[in-house]
């Protein structure tokens, strides 16, 4: 998914679910088992840094990211959420995206999943059939587009090896409409002042 497709689709879910969201789509998290199963205590907004314990991913490894200043911002929003629903419920809350509405024994309870509202955002984004899982691959290309070296763009993401990771670093046809653009000129450019220096030389 391209930003004007992830920002279309952003708009149509609720608060909470546009940060679990924007974690995703900046780090490549995997939404069901690392995203949502982060706890207040993986989140110090102090230093900046948000993490997962061992164990808690794939592959087992612990994995910590520095928040960018937007996402620092959002998740200290969502922190005065859950600090809310505390008080609301009279109850310690540990988890960082626990149900804040509805009633009953799942408020305050960790949100497992969130496919309908996922689903209906894409329809209202008129965006319909877009995956979830494609926030890693969406991660890994803006790396790549931003220059963040290999080795640590798989720290962030949490990809065992390089040539996993490449599976998802795809070129798309707007990369390389956007290469041919950022090379308009230049061949010829060259052409042309060797031609002026041809002639200068022939006087």
């Amino acid at each position: 998914m391209n930003e004007a497709q992830y920002q279309a689709v952003r708009r149509h879910l609720a608060p909470d679910l546009q940060v679990a969201c924007d974690i995703a789509y900046t780090f490549g998290w995997r939404m069901k088992s690392e995203v949502l199963s982060l706890q207040k205590k993986h989140l110090d907004l102090e230093a900046g840094t948000l993490r997962l314990d061992p164990g808690m991913t794939k592959n087992k490894d612990g994995r910590v990211v520095y928040l960018t200043a937007d996402l620092k911002a959002a998740l200290a929003t969502q922190l005065e959420r859950v600090k809310a629903l505390e008080r609301q419920i009279a109850q310690i809350v540990p988890h960082l995206f626990p149900h804040l509405g509805g009633h009953g024994r799942e408020r305050g309870e960790r949100i497992k999943d969130f496919r309908k509202a996922w689903v209906n955002a894409c329809k209202a984004a008129g965006v319909p059939g877009m995956l979830r899982h494609d926030f890693r691959r969406t991660a890994v290309r803006n790396m790549e587009r931003r220059g963040v070296p290999r080795s640590v763009a798989t720290k962030l993401t949490g990809h065992n090896t390089e040539a996993v990771y490449r599976r998802y670093a795809i070129v798309s046809d707007a990369d390389l409409r956007d290469a041919s653009r950022r090379l308009d000129g230049h061949v010829f450019g060259h052409v042309e002042v060797r031609a002026v220096d041809e002639r200068s030389l022939s006087r």
